[in-house]
């Protein structure tokens, strides 16, 4: 599992060595080369860190990248909890390691050839707000579409595994099926099955019998473009 640019490690990882990789869960995943927009965003956050450290404008500037309006300023006006803490985790990290990985972000390629030849069973989740967005959505067109499945999860940034990690339980559960490393109990199944929506990953009446045949090892995952959608 990696997240941006641990995803976009993890994705040429694959790409290199096949053999090693049976499946990968990439959360709001990078996998072109960074855009000029891109490039020089990142150029004047690298030169702010070299003069001033970790300022407060950087600081607001990752946390932009990372997380969502509704997870940095609620109703009340007030930051979450997992917001003050990266803060915090940010004036600990020094700003000389934060601008080494600035410039490598930087100096990434572009995967989108490799993708169409990368075979392994894929998970894709991205926020809808997450400045990635359309990255996993190239990526997940890229690839080959009976290996990968695209979750897109509303009102969430970046870090989906922070934001809303209940909205990525049931695709994990049923992608662990596919290995047999996972198995729901029977009743599981029948109350998963009541659910109204006929398309919703939620429901088995969407999955295909390979996915979850654990002799499929991964092989047979059929695309399920969908939305994530917050409990009210």
């Amino acid at each position: 599992m990696g997240v941006t640019a641990g995803a976009y490690i993890l994705t040429l990882f694959a790409l290199k060595y096949r053999e090693r990789v049976l499946g990968l869960i990439l959360i709001s995943p990078l996998c072109k080369a960074p855009s000029w927009t891109e490039w020089f965003y990142n150029k004047v956050m690298t030169n702010l860190m070299y003069f001033y450290g970790m300022c407060g404008i950087v600081k607001e500037s990752l946390l932009q990248r990372y997380f969502s309006q509704e997870v940095r300023c609620n109703i009340q006006g007030l930051e979450s909890d997992i917001v003050q803490a990266c803060r915090r985790l940010l004036d600990e990290r020094q700003s000389s390691n934060v601008t080494r990985f600035m410039q490598v972000i930087s100096r990434r390629y572009d995967l989108t050839e490799g993708l169409k030849k990368l075979q392994c069973r894929t998970l894709i989740f991205v926020g809808e707000n997450s400045p990635f967005h359309s990255e996993a959505l190239h990526m997940c067109a890229k690839m080959d579409k009976k290996f990968n499945a695209l979750v897109e999860v509303q009102a969430c940034g970046s870090l989906v595994t922070e934001e809303q990690p209940h909205a990525m339980l049931i695709p994990i559960e049923y992608f662990l099926m596919g290995y047999g490393f996972y198995r729901p109990p029977p009743q599981l199944f029948c109350s998963y099955g009541s659910s109204p929506s006929p398309t919703s990953p939620l429901s088995p009446s969407c999955i295909s019998a390979e996915l979850l045949s654990p002799e499929s090892l991964g092989l047979k995952l059929k695309p399920i473009k969908t939305r994530v959608a917050m409990d009210d």
